[in-house]
């Protein structure tokens, strides 16, 4: 059963930062790229990045672009997501979920996630 398990949520005010977690289980994790969505109250989803598995190569969304960074841990089958300068924007339910392709998670073709993990951020 694959299980994806977000942590690292909270809040916080502008202009901090937060780091997100990611335990993954039930799958083979470093043959699968994994990324973060978000959602927002009354909006839809948005995906915020997204890692590679073959030569980790990443996407990012515009509005996240140059403040948050993500990495993956295949020997901990642990997703990060490290955010910096956190803007109110931001504030959202952010979830981790695993595609088949980075192509896939541009078009939200997102496999499994999580429960998610709230980020408020004050002004």
């Amino acid at each position: 059963e694959v299980q994806l398990v977000e942590s690292g949520g909270g809040l916080v005010q502008a202009g901090d930062s937060l780091r997100l977690s990611c335990a993954a289980s039930g799958f083979t994790f470093d043959d699968v790229p994994i990324g973060w969505f978000r959602q927002a109250p009354g909006k839809g989803r948005e995906g915020v990045s997204c890692i590679n598995s073959s030569d980790g190569s990443t996407y990012y969304a515009d509005s996240v672009k140059g403040r948050f960074t993500i990495s993956r841990d295949n020997a901990k089958n642990t997703l990060y997501l490290q955010m910096n300068s956190l803007k109110p924007e931001d504030t959202a339910v952010y979830y981790c979920a695993a595609t088949d392709s980075l192509q896939d998670f541009l078009t939200s073709k997102w496999n499994s996630w999580g429960q998610g993990t709230q980020v408020t951020v004050s002004s």
